[in-house]
């Protein structure tokens, strides 16, 4: 495979194959084993300088303004007053040359949107920004920034996203197909089960919250950049800016030695470090741009609400012989990844020949979604479990005993690829026995034996 890089053209290097079959270790000196670390003292005597901690010389403060609006069309922006206001050295907007940068991926090549795009699809997107002396200057402007609006009609929900006449979140509709996989004959399964749950479950949308707000401080050196940034990938970050700006990687250094807190939301890189960037070049002075609480929680990610719809089947001896899922959900207006790896446990975790899963994605008229923790892990995860349960209730039997018997030895997601061991039957019963399982489930029989509830 050939490709354009930053440094060579030609042949990308590959990974030679390994010489020697590495033997599984037996004992380790490192893995498992408590170490000093490197940056403790730092962080617990405060000492840790984080990126909202920087200050440097004449460095000036950053404020944005917002659609206070779901879904509307900018019609105007009147910038003059804000201007002329004490301490406000830089105003930039949509008609600000060189701030046109496409922004938000269509996923085919080209892009969606711009940075301060007049189509507004969510609340909070940007249309202005201010770089002043003091943040309360800022902002002051930021309020002095006459925009005018024409509000359209929008969607929040993933279900009403695909009902017919819904509002039209991206040309061309709001439904976008998701994953899809199946093994096994899952009809037949299901003739086979001796008992068959079927339920709709939903999770609300849940947002990262980290204590360390979102933001960065840029500063040009020349034509290089240096941005300070709170950030899980201080490489991602580099190369968005560097694309955007149409710099050489090498002109691009961004730095993050410590992070308050990300969570997944801040492995993207946001518009704010785009602004304060231009803001900087604008000014010739650094530029700090951190959002409030407030706009985390409108632009800096979320994990999507879902929609889930599980049927599983299973023998009177615990052998489950289907599960089929459907799941639903909504990236936002800008991501067509509103499920993640929604199903996956359902694909692997439990032994089941036949298995079908279908996932859905639909845009809606919110922030773009980011990575939690394992994208669509936890919300499949409980949706499975609570099926698992009740299915372990109809065939009479213990919901621990339930899951031991359905211990996979391969990974069936994977086409049958062997594991060395899950560690989920140590799990289920070491646990188990920590909790004091058998114990308890006595102590409630008994209790409901003599009456109790």
């Amino acid at each position: 495979m050939t490709t354009e890089t930053y440094y060579a053209p030609g042949e990308l290097p590959t990974t030679p194959e390994p010489k020697q079959r590495q033997e599984p270790w037996t004992a380790t000196k490192v893995v498992g084993r408590a170490l000093p670390r490197v940056d403790a003292y730092e962080r617990v005597s405060g000492a840790a300088v984080y990126p909202s901690d920087v200050r440097l010389p004449g460095m000036l403060h950053a404020a944005v303004l917002r659609s206070p609006h779901a879904h509307a069309r900018v019609l105007e922006v009147d910038v003059s007053r804000a201007e002329s206001m004490p301490g406000v050295h830089a105003v930039v907007h949509d008609g600000t040359p060189g701030a046109g940068v496409p922004w938000h991926s269509d996923g085919k090549g080209g892009f969606v949107s711009r940075l301060f795009d007049p189509h507004c699809r969510h609340e909070g997107e940007e249309i202005a920004a201010v770089a002043a002396e003091t943040p309360y200057q800022a902002w002051d402007a930021v309020r002095a920034i006459a925009a005018g609006y024409e509000v359209l009609p929008a969607v929040s929900d993933v279900e009403d996203a695909l009902a017919p006449g819904a509002p039209e979140v991206r040309e061309g509709g709001n439904r976008v197909p998701g994953d899809s996989y199946q093994r096994g004959d899952v009809a037949a399964g299901f003739a086979e089960a001796d008992a068959v749950v079927e339920l709709r479950l939903t999770t609300a949308a849940e947002i990262h919250t980290p204590l360390e707000l979102h933001g960065c401080v840029a500063r040009w050196e020349g034509n290089r950049l240096t941005v300070w940034e709170s950030s899980q990938g201080v490489y991602a970050v580099q190369s968005r800016l560097a694309e955007a700006l149409n710099l050489p990687l090498a002109n691009v250094r961004v730095i993050g030695p410590y992070v308050g807190g990300g969570f997944g939301s801040k492995l993207a890189t946001g518009k704010w470090s785009l602004i304060a960037a231009l803001l900087a070049r604008r000014t010739g002075r650094p530029v700090r741009l951190f959002l409030t609480r407030e706009e985390t929680l409108l632009v800096a990610g979320n994990r999507p609400a879902n929609v889930m719809r599980l049927k599983a089947g299973a023998k009177r001896d615990g052998t489950l012989t289907a599960l089929d899922f459907e799941g639903l959900g909504s990236g936002g207006a800008y991501s067509e990844n509103g499920t993640g790896i929604l199903d996956w446990l359902v694909r692997d975790l439990y032994t089941c020949p036949n298995v079908r899963c279908v996932n859905t994605n639909a845009y809606i008229h919110a922030g773009e979604q980011r990575a939690m923790r394992a994208p669509g892990h936890p919300q499949g995860s409980w949706a499975l479990e609570q099926v698992i349960d009740e299915l372990a209730a109809r065939v009479g039997l213990d919901p621990v005993e339930f899951r031991l018997r359905n211990v996979p030895a391969v990974s069936q997601g994977r086409g049958g690829v062997p594991y060395t061991t899950t560690g989920l039957r140590q799990c289920l019963e070491q646990g188990a026995r920590a909790f004091g399982w058998a114990e308890a489930r006595r102590a409630a029989e008994a209790s409901r034996a003599s009456g109790g509830s």
